[in-house]
């Protein structure tokens, strides 16, 4: 068996733009793309530095003076929430000479020190001091470098680009899906790191398909259609629909999914049913939590929302989900689970959170052990991409803008 030549060698930008025109419609990605470290870096640069990213709900920075640190591949990000409330986002990076100048995970500050040479940035991330400099020296030219920020339904969205896409058609999308569940009053409950060994890309791909669900997420599938071929469904989701519409709820959906070259973003808002008799996303389908939003009642159904290529929400009507895909090197990455409640409710007394979070934890725990297996195999020099099965349209679609995004200067 041979080796494909564009496989043995570490790629450059014209090798990384042949493999690009060699791949197979139809087809999953070739070994390059999962492990070759420029193909890492090129990811970083025009999918990672271009689009959105979901860093966190609101809520985890209820009061002035909050921050948190958050990672994106090589790049740490403060979140701050300023003493007038607003909500900042800076590079963890002195302007001096570039040592961190937050050193807590989180916490509550009115300032930065840098711990090298004592500069001082407010917590909007403008420099205060920076002792013994000139008279003449700028202060205000030499801030913290901040991110584009935008909130939306609760959720903070954060971008390295210079000109980010359009957000606007992303927070109507949010409103009107998001916003229906009450996403904005909502809070943070529980949130869990999965370290997962392998590329990020191939964590991505697992999740937006459910043609394993099937065979290896059996407690998802008791409760879950997706995992069935969509004409399958068909009757279980317009009586979702009825149900929906029966509450006085309606909930947008639609598929903007594009690639950025003419400036946008791209989100699928999409919904689907469980099965009869099932309310959330729990071990027996039976509700976990107090219903959120506009919902009086279980309408049996849930909006998922892909966006921006990293960030994946899902919402039910007691609780949402928020899954976050992060980073780290060419065959190592982050899958962060975020569990949203209703922003009132008590845990161990309005919710058990081993119930809320069970379901998403086991179908998780699975699927870092799937991913890895995979990572280990497309690892085979031998290894060649196979064809994409009719219930991986949405992975067919993810490869399809991926490239398209890689390839475009």
């Amino acid at each position: 068996m041979n080796v494909h030549p564009l496989q043995q060698t570490h790629a450059d930008g014209d090798t990384i733009d042949r493999l690009v025109a060699a791949h197979r419609p139809g087809h999953g990605l070739m070994r390059a793309f999962y492990h070759d470290r420029a193909i890492f870096e090129r990811d970083m640069e025009r999918v990672f530095r271009r689009h959105w990213h979901c860093l966190a709900h609101s809520s985890v920075i209820p009061n002035p003076g909050d921050f948190e640190l958050f990672k994106l591949g090589d790049e740490a990000i403060i979140l701050t929430r300023g003493m007038d409330g607003a909500i900042h986002a800076m590079l963890n990076v002195c302007r001096h000479r570039g040592a961190e100048v937050c050193t807590r995970q989180k916490g509550n500050a009115k300032a930065f020190v840098c711990p090298y040479h004592a500069w001082t940035y407010s917590s909007d991330g403008s420099l205060r001091a920076a002792r013994l400099m000139p008279k003449d020296f700028d202060r205000a030219a030499h801030g913290l470098k901040k991110l584009h920020v935008r909130l939306a339904e609760g959720l903070v969205f954060i971008s390295f680009a210079e000109m980010p896409p359009d957000f606007d058609p992303v927070e109507q999308s949010l409103r009107t899906s998001c916003g229906q569940y009450g996403w904005a009053d909502a809070r943070v409950a529980h949130r869990e790191t999965y370290q997962v060994d392998a590329n990020w890309k191939l964590a991505v791909e697992n999740y937006v398909e459910c043609y394993h669900c099937g065979p290896a997420h059996p407690e998802y599938s008791q409760t879950h259609t997706l995992e069935k071929p969509t004409e399958m469904i068909e009757q279980l989701n317009a009586a979702m629909e009825q149900r929906t519409r029966a509450l006085g709820i309606e909930i947008g959906s639609g598929d903007r999914w594009r690639n950025s070259a003419a400036g946008q973003e791209a989100i699928h808002t999409f919904r689907y049913a469980l099965y009869d008799g099932v309310s959330s996303g729990s071990q027996d389908g039976s509700p976990v939590a107090p219903l959120m939003g506009r919902f009086t009642d279980y309408d049996g159904g849930v909006t998922s929302i892909h966006l921006g290529g990293t960030s994946f929400l899902v919402c039910y009507p007691d609780h949402g989900m928020i899954y976050r895909f992060i980073p780290k090197t060419a065959d190592t990455c982050e899958m962060e689970l975020i569990w949203l409640v209703r922003g009132d409710a008590v845990e161990g007394q309005d919710y058990d959170l081993e119930k809320l979070t069970w379901l998403w934890k086991v179908t998780t725990d699975e699927d870092k052990k799937i991913i890895e297996h995979t990572a280990r195999g497309v690892r085979s020099h031998y290894f060649v991409p196979g064809p994409i099965a009719p219930m991986e349209y949405n992975e067919l679609r993810y490869i399809g803008w991926y490239l398209e995004e890689i390839s475009r200067p």
